[in-house]
């Protein structure tokens, strides 16, 4: 076991900061046992940070910060199911040409693979696309360190309920040390990028939507211009876009097209609505930006299609949706913008992404989780002293003492 005291956390945007009492980043799952008793024993919190690209303060404690970068690479695999287990703390990035070497691929990924696996099954981390779930949904085993200090072992074939509710649990469940993952045999995609007047695009919503294996859409407010994005296997015939402009075309395996290098760090909020609420709710953003906005703000506005999965904490749980993703530099003020575009996401049911900029806490959440109660008694059950409970979590369930 390592320990290292000083150092400051922050995470990749650099709105949280805090300095723990200790970072440690433990070799085997016994270290990680080890680190939970004394914790519980000492009356102390634990949190894993896993790449740090979360902008809420998830990982925020004033004890013990966790890393699982000793928990890292490829564990086991069944080239027949298309399965494989990792460890927890393998990053997105790597975990590409790790399962390319093995014959198999993600069934998708999000904008960035900077992410560590268990960050982003934590969190509801989601690409686009009307037919794909969030990577959450591709869980069906894991192995972690319950609050009480005892290594478990859930899957879907046995646990089917643990399952679900540990694919969005934000570490609450356990510490995972390794997880199972549903794959696909690795797979091409051709990338085409186009420009596009929004009305356009919005006239054309539902046909994109369901022309391509992927679809999402950038708006950019200072041009009221869209970017569509659009991904398929390579061999499936596409329709032509007469009122788009194709200004990118790649073609590789999945794993080196879908996600993209992103430089410039930003703040961002948000929203998953009803996908039948999308383009109602992405019009009046539109045009709130066009009216309060625009000097000020020159970010994308992006949106993606995701389809509904059962996890307990899934945003998208039980609904197809879409998410509208509100951004602004990270060197820029951010809170106000967002303050205004909030609850217009709230009034069309959305839900908030676990690990962006949100106001909603306690029984405000809740009454968006149809199974909230059941997630909150296994919480409870497998962390009975509260060693993942910090202050910023107890809020955001509505915990507090």
């Amino acid at each position: 076991m390592r320990t290292h005291s000083t150092d400051e956390f922050s995470n990749w945007s650099g709105s949280l900061r805090f300095v723990p009492r200790s970072q440690v980043w433990p070799a085997n799952d016994e270290a990680v046992c080890v680190y939970v008793r004394d914790a519980a024993a000492r009356s102390r919190n634990i949190r894993v940070a896993g790449s740090g690209h979360s902008s809420s303060p998830l990982v925020e404690t004033p004890d013990i910060l966790m890393s699982m970068r000793d928990h890292r690479g490829l564990i086991d695999y069944d080239a027949v199911r298309s399965q494989a287990t990792v460890g927890a703390g393998t990053v997105l990035h790597d975990l590409g040409p790790i399962l390319h070497d093995i014959g198999m691929s993600m069934q998708n990924l999000g904008d960035v693979d900077t992410q560590t696996i268990a960050g982003v099954i934590s969190t509801g981390t989601h690409g686009s696309g009307r037919k794909l779930q969030n990577i959450s949904a591709t869980l069906i085993g894991v192995r972690a360190v319950t609050g009480a200090g005892e290594i478990v072992e859930w899957s879907i074939e046995k646990q089917p309920d643990l399952i679900e509710a540990a694919r969005v649990s934000m570490g609450l469940l356990g510490i995972f040390t390794a997880v199972r993952l549903q794959l696909e045999p690795k797979y091409r995609l051709r990338r085409r990028e186009y420009c596009a007047r929004t009305d356009d695009c919005l006239a054309h919503l539902d046909e994109l939507a369901d022309a391509h294996r992927n679809f999402d859409f950038y708006w950019y407010p200072r041009r009221d211009e869209v970017k569509l994005r659009t991904l398929n296997l390579p061999e499936t015939p596409v329709p032509d876009l007469p009122y788009a402009r194709c200004i990118h075309e790649q073609e590789g395996f999945s794993h080196e097209i879908i996600a993209r290098e992103r430089e410039l760090k930003f703040e961002e909020l948000e929203y998953f609505v009803p996908a039948e609420a999308g383009p109602s709710c992405f019009r009046e953003v539109r045009r709130r930006i066009l009216e309060r906005h625009r000097k000020h703000v020159g970010w994308r506005v992006l949106y993606r299609l995701i389809a509904k999965d059962e996890g307990f904490l899934s945003p998208v749980h039980g609904r197809d949706s879409v998410a509208v993703s509100v951004h602004q530099n990270a060197s820029l003020p951010y809170q106000e913008y967002f303050d205004d575009i909030e609850p217009i996401l709230r009034a069309h049911d959305g839900r908030p992404h676990w690990g962006k900029k949100h106001s909603l806490q306690g029984a405000a959440l809740a009454a968006l989780y149809p199974r909230w109660n059941e997630f909150m008694k296994l919480r409870r059950q497998f962390d009975p002293q509260g060693v993942f409970l910090t202050a910023p979590m107890a809020r955001l369930l509505g915990e507090e003492e």
